[in-house]
């Protein structure tokens, strides 16, 4: 019988098979994304009672998108014809209107909550979920740079916000959820839509 290195050759082609087991287990595989709040959560943070939340649907047409997408600037999709938003509202006045924004950082998703004032302006942004490794989460202190913002206000990839050190997916994929949710904003109106329904 043929010995190799002092082994026979079958329990050469045994070890093999465990050293590939041992591995296939060991070697890392996608993180599993990290749910940082649910949006429930995300929505009694953003409106605390005593205020109300209500779900709100709108359709959008084609020439709605093109002119959502034309109003958010280059390099900002809306593909979606149904947008979902929240109405937070205290004594019958419209606190502000929340959007959840799903969009992709490098090969991984992010949920962001962003909810906008009557005036038009963010007023609050969160991360609830993010799939990417954590180092290239956005952090609290980054994301308080967009607070009382519009799209007039600097929102672009080169504007007055900086990319995050060592993330530059992250702060790019941000800044265009935050054009994209404003851009609809506007072209919904849904502040004008609460005060028809009084």
């Amino acid at each position: 019988m043929m010995v190799i290195g002092g082994w026979e050759p079958w329990t050469c082609v045994w070890m093999l098979v465990c050293v590939s087991i041992v591995g296939a287990a060991a070697a890392p595989g996608p993180l599993p994304a990290q749910v940082l709040m649910t949006r429930d959560e995300a929505l009694r943070t953003a409106f605390p009672p005593p205020a109300t939340v209500e779900r709100r649907t709108v359709f959008l047409s084609k020439d709605d998108r093109k002119l959502a997408e034309k109003i958010a600037g280059s390099g900002v999709h809306i593909r979606n014809s149904v947008v979902t938003y929240y109405v937070g509202r205290e004594g019958g006045r419209v606190l502000g209107i929340a959007y959840f924004d799903v969009h992709r950082v490098r090969t991984l998703n992010e949920v962001v909550m962003m909810v906008v004032t009557p005036e038009a302006t963010i007023s609050r942004m969160e991360v609830l979920r993010f799939s990417e490794p954590p180092e290239y989460k956005a952090r609290r202190k980054w994301l308080g740079l967009f607070k009382n913002r519009g799209l007039e206000d600097g929102i672009e990839l080169k504007g007055p916000i900086p990319n995050m050190t060592g993330a530059t997916l992250t702060s790019r994929a941000i800044k265009r959820s935050a054009r994209r949710v404003l851009a609809l904003h506007k072209v919904i109106d849904p502040v004008h839509r609460e005060e028809g329904r009084n």
